[in-house]
Formats: C-alpha cells, sequence, structure tokens
C-alpha cells in the first residue's frame, strides 16, 4: 500500500510550502509549512443554467499529518511571509494525506 502522505504530499510541501502558524479555534498556535496560493481558481459547472462559473479565492495546502486534530471551519492561519492573517472557510481533506483549505482574507 502506498503511503500518499510521506511519497506525495510531505515533498510536495517541502518543495512548495512555506512557513505557515496555525491558530485551531481551540488550543495553541503551532507552526507547519503549507503550499500557499492567494489567488487560487475553481471552475464549477452550473447544472441549472449550463454555464460554468469561475470564483478566485486565497487557498493552502497541508498535510494532515502536520495536525493533531482536523483543521475546521473558522480556524485561521497567518502565511509567515505577508504577515496576512486567513480564516478557513472550508476543509477539504482529500483521503490521501493532505488537506486543501479554502480560505477567506482577514486582515494584514
Amino acid at each position: 500500500m502506498i503511503d500518499w502522505s510521506k511519497t506525495v504530499v510531505a515533498p510536495c510541501i517541502a518543495i512548495f510550502g512555506e512557513p505557515i502558524v496555525y491558530y485551531p479555534a481551540t488550543g495553541s498556535p503551532f507552526s507547519i509549512n503549507g503550499a500557499f496560493y492567494n489567488a487560487y481558481s475553481e471552475m464549477t459547472f452550473s447544472a441549472e443554467y449550463g454555464t460554468e462559473i469561475s470564483t478566485t479565492f486565497p487557498a493552502a495546502g497541508v498535510a494532515s499529518a502536520d495536525f493533531s486534530s482536523p483543521p475546521a471551519q473558522g480556524d485561521t492561519l497567518e502565511v509567515v511571509r505577508t504577515g496576512k492573517t486567513y480564516k478557513v472557510r472550508v476543509p477539504r481533506p482529500d483521503g490521501k494525506g493532505g488537506i486543501f483549505l479554502v480560505l477567506d482574507y482577514v486582515s494584514g
């Protein structure tokens, strides 16, 4: 069985990641590395209207192994490089050891 977290997620974050301070809603903040996207673009299809919808939002890819409990909506994080703070809107676990965090800008 492939250990996706060890063989795929960790090496990708080691190359593309940067320091992030994570602030869970309960508990103490901690440092992790994550792949931050200032303007992640996502395309969806509206079945009702038959059109594509494009949205852009900040996001971060993180390793689930870096968390003692899963990231949750309402947690916040700070991208150390920019000093900007974001709130987790939606955590999207990929089932392979990674979690894609859809974010909302807060300050900085």
